[in-house]
């Protein structure tokens, strides 16, 4: 099928609801032997020097680690916040050497995803033209705009284009969190009219031409990884092409030393990461403060985080809480990713109170790297990757006395926290990501034939 017959036959789709489990859509196998070497673009819409969000990082990880392969040749791509070019005045800077570019965005429609910038086309297209690469690797089409799908399907008509999501931008605009706006409550299903109740300034027909904008461009990506089956199944509903869909973890380093065993004493728990409302930091808070009121003393929670590039009123509110929490709570900041082993070591468990579906956060395989059970929301990607009983335990999202219940009950019982590690599944080796990703790449350039590409 010719790819306008099918961008049409993709925008048309519209499939109910069926959030499919982890096993409905399949998993790359590792690279066979051989094969010559590849020139890959990784592109996300930041840098972990400009930001430390999980897919900016999880992107250069696997930059690095693919220009580590014999004969490879690899670029990233990234992005400043938005204004920095009045300082610069050019499209893109190479700031830390050759092979590793930095965008500086201008005018963006948050709405559709489309880059107003009228200087980006071209010398996004002049980059491509020189690099020549084999595969461009998306990790987000934020600040970039999904024109950049049809930009390198027009400057390189054989190119692979592949798009891992990593989270529901697509289908919510609602910072792709998929809750609804002021209240936060979990949205099932993308619907223009309830999108039109979070948004009540935007027609619900504008929130149809936004879904046939987004959807014409991606229908350019000859494959989507999700890293959770979640994910995949909402993203499937919504009217991705499940043909298209595979299953691929993002690439979690080795642990820098041994998995210690766990701390004697107070059971101790970490958060680790952004500290915001959508990742549960009000929930944590509120339950530290019932284990006080119940006498349950044997609980102390370790805090690393961050919430700085929160809005002012919520970083206001973080610093109250932070001031008047208890005696179990210890706020410690923002840490290094090269320290997240050392820290998650001097803790029993991590918990991760997300009030969103969430996808595969990184926390959750670096607490599993380190043989550190989770403590979890019962939602999403969460309550996929963490195992109840085997991985860790769930309580129910959003809802702080069932967190302090769980808490008070491991506490109580701190030998299963223990015991938990012998159970808790190992991530993928990064080897072997490594190589699914090239036979992912493989795969989807066997199918980039002349009567694809229109050559």
């Amino acid at each position: 099928m010719g790819r306008v017959a099918e961008a049409e036959r993709f925008g048309r789709r519209r499939q109910p609801l069926r959030v499919s489990p982890e096993n409905d859509f399949p998993r790359e196998a590792l690279a066979e032997e051989g094969g010559p070497p590849l020139r890959v673009l990784m592109v996300a819409h930041s840098h972990p020097m400009v930001t430390r969000g999980g897919a900016e990082i999880a992107a250069h990880r696997l930059f690095e680690a693919l220009g580590g392969l014999a004969g490879w040749q690899t670029w990233f791509l990234g992005c400043q916040r938005d204004g920095m070019r009045e300082h610069t005045g050019s499209v893109f800077v190479q700031p830390w050497g050759g092979r590793e570019y930095l965008y500086a965005p201008e005018e963006f429609d948050w709405l559709r995803f489309a880059n107003r910038d009228p200087r980006f086309p071209g010398a996004f297209r002049e980059l491509l033209a020189e690099l020549r690469p084999d595969v461009v690797h998306f990790h987000h089409f934020a600040r970039l705009g999904v024109e950049c799908f049809q930009h390198v399907r027009r400057e390189l008509p054989g190119a692979a284009i592949v798009l891992t999501l990593h989270e529901y931008l697509a289908l919510c605009h609602h910072y792709g969190q998929m809750v609804t706006k002021g209240d936060d409550r979990l949205c099932e299903r993308d619907d223009f009219g309830r999108c039109h109740d979070c948004f009540p300034d935007i027609d619900p027909t504008d929130f149809f031409l936004r879904k046939t904008y987004i959807e014409r461009f991606l229908a350019e990506v000859d494959r989507f990884v999700c890293p959770s089956g979640f994910l995949a199944g909402r993203f499937a509903a919504w009217g991705l092409p499940r043909e298209r869909i595979v299953m691929l973890e993002n690439l979690i380093a080795e642990p820098q030393a041994p998995p210690a065993k766990t701390p004697p004493g107070p059971l101790r728990i970490g958060f680790f990461g952004q500290m915001s409302r959508l990742k549960g930091i009000d929930v944590l808070f509120d339950a530290a403060s019932l284990l006080l009121k119940r006498g349950v003393d044997d609980v102390l929670i370790d805090v690393y985080g961050d919430y700085r590039n929160q809005p002012f009123e919520f970083q206001e509110a973080v610093k109250r809480r932070i001031a008047d929490a208890g005696p179990n709570v210890r706020f410690h900041g923002p840490y290094e990713p090269s320290q997240v082993d050392a820290l998650m070591r001097q803790v029993a468990a991590t918990v991760v109170p997300s009030i969103w579906w969430e996808n595969s956060p990184m926390v959750i395989q670096e607490a599993f790297r380190n043989r550190r059970p989770v403590i979890c929301s019962d939602i999403g990607g969460m309550a996929e990757k963490v195992r109840d009983g085997a991985d860790g335990w769930h309580f129910r999202a959003g809802d702080a006395v069932s967190l302090a219940a769980r808490l008070s009950e491991l506490a109580a019982s701190p030998e299963r926290v223990a015991q938990m590690a012998a159970t808790v599944r190992q991530p993928p080796k990064p080897a072997e990501t490594v190589a699914a990703h090239v036979a992912l790449y493989r795969r989807a350039l066997e199918r980039q034939t002349p009567a694809e590409t229109g050559s």
